[in-house]
């Protein structure tokens, strides 16, 4: 919001793993009036009963939701990039299994040429290098130090 002036008809697209600050998206963007694009692995997907309620969402707020399992399907016309890591913490044991299904899912400039002209990147750290590249993640439309600024705010 404070970059775009306002999140209606903004388009996100989220690309990794269906975890928790997904299902956050999942549960506020179609309220927010956002739309949602989703790309993630198979066996990797979001809790299907968060999904339902981003569905009904979707469908009372006007927005539009995907799910995919392409990445660049996800990052068509968006507005915004988003990706967290794909290794929470009690998943150390998976991480060479979510490496290798993750294989495609990094957020770089090819992925990028598929969003919108005014694209910009979220991430709400720590980052890896596998999830974003260096040249996204340091470009000048990356938001992510103003992202843990506001988080610094809220907290």
């Amino acid at each position: 919001q404070e970059h775009f002036g306002g999140l209606k008809g903004l388009s996100i697209a989220w690309i990794g793993d269906g975890n928790n600050v997904l299902q956050s998206f999942l549960t506020s963007a179609a309220k927010l009036g956002m739309h949602l694009r989703i790309a993630t692995p198979r066996g990797f997907e979001p809790d299907p009963r968060i999904t339902k309620i981003a569905e009904q969402n979707s469908k009372e707020y006007g927005t539009k939701l995907l799910l995919t399992t392409d990445p660049l399907e996800a990052a068509d016309s968006a507005n915004v990039l988003v990706t967290d890591t794909w290794i929470s913490m009690g998943q150390e044991e998976e991480k060479k299994e979510r490496l290798k299904a993750f294989q495609g899912y990094q957020i770089t400039m090819q992925t990028a040429k598929s969003a919108a002209s005014n694209w910009t990147f979220l991430h709400c750290l720590p980052r890896k290098p596998e999830e974003v590249d260096d040249e996204v993640f340091y470009s000048p439309r990356s938001l992510v130090f103003q992202e843990a600024e506001n988080r610094k705010w809220t907290i």
